[in-house]
């Protein structure tokens, strides 16, 4: 970032809504009729052009957001008052705090304005001081599917429906609130929230839907220009994060599925060493025990699972279905078939290797980021043994062995027992480096 003083002639970062100079005072008005370089959007620029003074000069952001900064410093550098048109709050997913970036806090003067989403809660007498403002104004991912990956232009959206009762949504052509609505559903979330859509706001056309179901949103069509505001009608639930029992997840009956055991899942959970937005691998993900509690201890985070066997697969996509999480996605595959486009993780749990531990160990270690932690589960000696011999040579990692054999109580006639169940080691490793 440059450093600089107050400078006496800095870029006035101004805030317009959709009725144009009228939503504008005094001072902001002066300034625009006085700029020499005026920098703003195609439609932006025309709601203002009787506005500019003759000879000012246009820029148009609009697919050019990389030459505002320089377009700002040529102005400067020439003595001239510089101009940039926003919508709305300029600080509030605005174009000031890129500025800001690249510029200097002290090189520009912003003059903000009422923001659409507080004239849309306004509208309808939705109080917004506790809301959750987000955007899904990103490139065009397709609609939303269960399970989709970070990249997803929704993705925040997603994980933001989990955590908050109110949000207020900047959206865009493409993500519309028809697809939001849709994502609601996809999410089993449509009983759950209750949607309004404020369209064409302090235009003649201006229309405000306050009484809409997701449902019902899902098969609509809206204005371009729109703001969606949700609220939950329905308390969110409170779901144990840590330690749920083996009956909480659907199993494969009368076969039983792979499933890592409560106490053996505790205990590898623990050394994963979770973080609030920690990257999770679960590999032989089972039925999906170890990946989805991963997801509810990393709510800012995302697991990616992947499962060979089609039952397992099935019957971990349930229990992804039932748990109520947004921050997971499953795959149908063997390891490392797919890896390749799974983001770096902080945390791999292995439960099942295919046959080729070696090779998959090597390929975790290659793919862990820096303090990241392996944790593999292993009741057999043979597949125990290959991965300390592969551990062994490696010198970027530091790896120890916990022998976990834990006994359960079961009824005989009126008294109990101990039951052992079967031992399992866990093999730990870290990778050298902090984590950030």
């Amino acid at each position: 970032m440059d450093t600089c003083l107050q400078d006496p002639n800095p870029c006035r970062v101004i805030g317009v809504l959709d009725d144009g100079a009228a939503s504008l005072n005094a001072s902001a008005l002066a300034y625009l009729r006085n700029a020499d370089v005026v920098i703003g959007g195609t439609r932006t620029l025309a709601l203002l052009a009787r506005e500019l003074k003759p000879g000012a000069v246009r820029h148009d952001l609009t697919g050019q957001l990389k030459a505002v900064p320089e377009w700002v410093r040529a102005a400067r550098a020439d003595h001239l008052a510089c101009v940039v048109l926003a919508t709305g709050d300029p600080l509030c997913h605005g174009i000031a705090p890129y500025l800001a970036q690249h510029l200097c806090v002290q090189a520009l003067d912003i003059l903000p304005n009422l923001s659409t989403l507080q004239l849309a809660c306004a509208r309808i007498g939705l109080a917004w001081q506790d809301a959750r403002i987000v955007s899904v104004h990103a490139k065009d991912a397709g609609e939303w599917a269960r399970g989709s990956l970070p990249a997803h232009g929704l993705y925040a959206l997603a994980q933001a429906l989990r955590r908050h009762d109110r949000l207020l949504v900047l959206t865009s052509p493409a993500n519309a609130p028809d697809r939001i609505a849709r994502l609601l559903l996809a999410e089993g979330l449509g009983e759950d929230f209750h949607m309004a859509v404020a369209e064409n706001l302090l235009q003649p056309e201006e229309r405000v839907l306050a009484e809409l179901s997701p449902q019902d949103a899902a098969g609509m069509r809206f204005a371009a220009l729109n703001v969606v505001l949700l609220w939950r009608t329905v308390a969110p639930p409170r779901p144990v994060r840590f330690g749920l029992a083996d009956s909480e997840f659907a199993q494969r009956q009368p076969e039983k599925g792979l499933i890592t055991k409560q106490e053996v899942r505790a205990v590898s959970l623990a050394r994963l060493q979770l973080r609030l937005d920690s990257v999770v691998w679960d590999i032989g993900a089972g039925s999906g025990s170890v990946g989805l509690e991963a997801a509810r201890l990393c709510p800012q985070g995302h697991v990616c699972a992947i499962e060979k066997n089609e039952a397992d697969f099935a019957i971990a996509g349930r229990n992804h279905a039932a748990f109520g999480v947004s921050n997971y996605s499953l795959f149908l595959g063997k390891a490392p078939d797919g890896l390749e486009a799974w983001p770096d993780p902080d945390a791999v749990f292995v439960g099942g290797s295919g046959g080729e531990l070696a090779a998959l160990i090597g390929l975790v270690v290659g793919r862990l980021r820096p303090g990241g932690q392996l944790v593999m589960n292993f009741v057999t000696l043979e597949n125990l043994a290959s991965a300390t011999a592969t551990l062994q040579g490696m010198q970027e990692v530091e790896w120890d062995v916990l022998q976990l054999q834990a006994a359960r109580s079961k009824p005989i006639l009126h008294m109990h027992r101990m039951a052992a169940e079967n031992p399992v080691w866990i093999v730990c490793a870290r990778r050298a480096g902090a984590q950030s």
